[in-house]
């Protein structure tokens, strides 16, 4: 059995996700994985007093770091467990992220860009309808990218969710991202919540779109497999792992077992 790794998990502390860190560990050995990486939504310091009903808020941030180092330590030997976090590119925020990176001993952050600066009435980039949207998206992407921060770049064709059609927008948009991931040595996520909740539902593209990795193939960009995992079940999704893993060999992407924390 080949190595089978999630670094896209996450908890309860994001206010939308269930089940707790032995549920998802326990899941994992079930199903055959070597390696969970939690990746919880992160706690941004909002100045404005904002309240995100998205992220995990700032108190929650020790007893997340607790939590996934207890199970790092009881599952050693049969599970391979890291500590990492999912956040944007907040431009106000992202020398506290690198502070707090440090500070609490992250391993690794994932960049998964949903909202334009804030969440506080930021554009929700799962929304993008027009060109200027697409371009949005793309520059705050690869600014983030820049950062240095980031293990891996995650949904990244989340903004075609509710675009129309794979258009010369789109493929322009889609081209300078995996370009920009390529030139950076960050790998892509082919993320499975999107695969599944999108299927014969989406109102646009959904995602992932083929197009986008068939361009990401001609770019020769690397990517992994990421379950998004916002509950344990999402462990179980046995067939849905295989078929993505299959599609992106099947397009000649080299795709990554083991990420270099």
């Amino acid at each position: 059995m080949s190595f089978k790794a999630n670094y896209h998990t996450h908890t309860p502390r994001c206010k939308h996700a269930s089940g707790t860190e032995r549920e998802y560990c326990e899941k994992a050995i079930e199903n055959g994985f070597s390696l969970v990486g939690f990746s919880d939504h992160c706690a941004w310091p909002y100045e404005d007093g904002f309240v995100s009903t998205f992220h995990m808020d700032l108190n929650r941030l020790p007893d997340y770091v607790e939590a996934v180092n207890d199970v790092r330590r009881e599952y050693e030997g049969r599970l391979e467990i890291h500590l990492g976090w999912e956040c944007e590119n907040y431009p106000a925020y992202m020398g506290w992220l690198a502070e707090t990176k440090a500070q609490y001993g992250f391993e690794y952050l994932i960049l998964g860009n949903h909202f334009d600066t804030t969440d506080n009435g930021g554009l929700y980039f799962g929304s993008c309808r027009t060109p200027e949207q697409l371009k949005r998206y793309v520059t705050m992407c690869v600014e983030g990218l820049e950062t240095g921060l980031f293990a891996y770049f995650a949904h990244p064709d989340l903004f075609l969710r509710m675009y129309p059609r794979y258009d010369r927008h789109a493929r322009a948009a889609s081209r300078e991202l995996c370009r920009a991931a390529k030139d950076m040595n960050i790998p892509l996520e082919y993320n499975l919540l999107g695969f599944i909740n999108c299927r014969g539902r989406a109102e646009g593209l959904g995602y992932p779109v083929r197009g986008f990795w068939e361009t990401a193939a001609e770019e020769g960009a690397d990517c992994v497999v990421g379950l998004d995992a916002h509950s344990p079940a999402r462990f179980d999704e046995r067939r849905e792992w295989d078929e993505a893993c299959a599609f992106l060999d099947s397009l000649g992407l080299r795709r990554l077992e083991r990420l270099a924390l």
